[in-house]
């Protein structure tokens, strides 16, 4: 392969990071192991489950090493001894790579990050560029340093959101143009390290970790806020609201013209459409809601099981 890099170690976890790996592989590079998070339970049996990255380095025959940490000397002891690799391609790992680690591979480490950097450093890029309602999106290539997301831009790619993108279609967009982006860059890499440009100081955002309480629909905010928050939490974790009690998952919803007097959360309209809310501004149609226990069903459908009438109010937990 390229004339100065040759061995790519990996570590990544979720389908986001095997995508990257699975490209790699296709495209014949030698990766001598593969880190990833420990094995987690999973399903309605929580079993312990590999992550997606582990399956497809075990279907590749790919030494894998999955250390709970890498923070003391003790932790890093296992993948040190490993012969240096040539570079480590780091994608949605999960762990904090120390300064011996990041140091240890003869090109550094270089992060898959899906966003546009700086905008967006930290854990949810993908859901916070949809919520805030950004325009568009991208991938960015970055050479690891200590900080948080905040080292050399090596390479970049932008996608327009759409206005129906969820986190789980733009997830799927990023992943695989930060794969190509990746194989593009590796054959080269050297050059493109040396022309890396540092991140600007303007422009700077961080993607905070999605809480709890955020599944929560605040009908007090405006009905646009709201929509892109149903789209920014779909497939995960799912955005909720109680009525009569129940915590529903609500998936779609189109925000309407006009505005009413009702109290936010209150139902104003039923019919085959879907359910029309009074938000803080504004009106929000919900077109796809979920029932504990069901399926994600449209409107229509999801009514036959779970009637709803005008005047209802959803609340929050604990409202």
């Amino acid at each position: 392969m390229g004339e100065n890099v040759r061995r790519v170690a990996f570590a990544g976890t979720p389908e986001f990071a095997a995508i990257a790996l699975r490209a790699l592989l296709a495209a014949g590079w030698e990766v001598p192991f593969v880190l990833t998070q420990p094995d987690r339970p999973a399903g309605r049996g929580m079993k312990l489950t590999p992550s997606p990255v582990k399956q497809v380095a075990q279907a590749a025959g790919i030494a894998v090493l999955q250390p709970a940490r890498l923070k003391s000397e003790e932790d890093r002891r296992e993948l040190l001894a490993l012969p240096a690799p040539d570079v480590l391609v780091v994608a949605a790992y999960g762990l904090i790579l120390p300064s011996e680690v990041l140091h240890w591979p003869r090109w550094g480490c270089l992060n898959i990050h899906a966003s546009l950097l700086p905008r967006w450093r930290g854990a949810a890029p993908i859901v916070r560029a949809i919520e805030a309602g950004d325009a568009e999106t991208g991938v960015t290539l970055m050479q690891m340093d200590e900080g948080l997301d905040t080292g050399p831009m090596v390479a970049s790619v932008a996608t327009p959101i759409a206005p129906d993108d969820t986190a789980g279609s733009l997830h799927d967009r990023l992943a695989a143009l930060g794969a190509e982006l990746l194989v593009q860059v590796l054959p080269e890499l050297p050059r493109h390290l040396a022309q890396a440009r540092a991140q600007p100081a303007e422009g700077v955002t961080y993607a905070a970790k999605i809480t709890p309480q955020e599944r929560w629909i605040d009908w007090s905010q405006p009905a646009e806020r709201i929509e892109r928050r149903l789209r920014a939490f779909d497939p995960h974790p799912g955005a909720q609201a109680l009525l009569r009690g129940v915590p529903l998952k609500l998936w779609r919803g189109q925000v309407l013209e006009g505005n009413g007097t009702e109290p936010p959360g209150t139902v104003t309209a039923v019919g085959t459409e879907g359910i029309t809310v009074q938000t803080g501004q504004g009106r929000l149609l919900l077109t796809e809601l979920q029932r504990p226990g069901g399926k994600r069903l449209p409107a229509a459908e999801f009514l036959r099981g779970f009637p709803v009438s005008i005047g209802e109010r959803f609340t929050v937990e604990g409202g």
